[in-house]
Parts: structure tokens; C-alpha cells; sequence
């Protein structure tokens, strides 16, 4: 299993800068994937960032050119560098690593959650 945990939610005002962190348990090199997702109240949970093995790292449209995800693996650790914030960026953040599975199958893994909380 893996184990994730987030950190660096907060309070910001609109235009602001945060940058989330997210601590696995293995070798994120190992991992297939890691994500960010995100849940507003009342709405469904939601992929913000995504960052595949061997891959470019992709972003849902309404982040598109404010996001960027990274990543350290000798850290073990995955970033969410958040600029430009405004107040429909409000929600809870998840970390979240996909990981081979029984045959073709896989298997998700998910954090806690971090609280954004943006301002007007």
C-alpha cells in the first residue's frame, strides 16, 4: 500500500500563490501516476493535475497556464504550485497515486486532503 499525505492548504486571497505538497510512502519513480484532485461542497471530486511515468504532466482546462504539478523523487514527494488563485479554486485538495494492479488492472491510492480556501 501507499501512503499519502498532503500539506500547505490554506487561506489566500484571489491572485495569490500556493504550493501544496504531497509525501508518499514508496518511490513515486515506482508509481504509475500521481495526481491532484480536487472537491468543491457540492460538487464532484474533480482532476486538477496529473503527472504519468514516462509522461508529460497534464492539467484540466480551468488551471491550464495557473498550475503546475512537479516532482522530487529523491524526496518522494509531488508538488502542486498554485498561481493566479481565485475563488472557484476553493476546495479540498487530494493527492492521489495509481499503481499497477492484479494483471490489467490498478489500484488508486488517496491522501487525507488539504483545505484551499480562496478569498475574493
Amino acid at each position: 500500500q501507499v501512503q499519502l499525505v498532503e500539506s500547505g492548504g490554506g487561506l489566500v486571497q484571489a491572485g495569490g500563490p500556493l504550493r501544496l505538497s504531497c509525501a508518499a510512502s514508496e518511490s513515486i519513480a515506482r508509481i504509475n501516476a500521481m495526481g491532484w484532485y480536487r472537491q468543491a461542497p457540492g460538487n464532484q471530486r474533480e482532476l486538477v493535475a496529473v503527472i504519468r511515468k514516462g509522461g508529460s504532466p497534464n492539467y484540466a482546462d480551468s488551471v491550464k497556464g495557473r498550475f503546475t504539478i512537479s516532482s522530487d523523487n529523491a524526496k518522494n514527494t509531488v508538488y502542486l504550485q498554485m498561481d493566479s488563485l481565485k475563488p472557484e479554486d476553493t476546495g479540498v485538495y487530494y493527492c492521489n497515486a495509481r499503481t499497477p494492479g492484479y494483471m490489467a488492472t490498478y489500484r488508486d491510492y488517496w491522501g487525507q486532503g488539504t483545505q484551499v480556501t480562496v478569498s475574493s
